[in-house]
């Protein structure tokens, strides 16, 4: 299954990710640090969507309040929330 975050407060402007019985498959990030969005993209194909969400949430950039990291857990917990059930 295929969704799509526009996140909120960082560089990056949209998240599309690729979810198949609960784990990432597939994470690709249009803007941001391109670098280092490959980077976390890379690391977490083919781990299962709660464990993104428990390493990445919460993490910061700057004084942002968030970071893209942050936004692609936040992204996913929609993305439960919406299909729970």
């Amino acid at each position: 299954m295929t969704y799509e975050y526009t996140p909120k407060g960082v560089c990056s402007r949209k998240m599309i990710v690729e979810i198949q019985d609960g784990i990432l498959t597939d994470l690709k990030v249009v803007g941001g640090c391109n670098g280092n969005l490959q980077g976390i993209s890379s690391l977490v194909k083919g781990m299962p969507v709660d464990e993104v969400i428990k390493r990445l949430d919460g993490i910061q950039c700057g004084n942002k309040g968030t970071s893209c990291p942050d936004q692609l857990a936040q992204g996913l917990k929609a993305f439960l929330e919406k299909n729970a059930g």
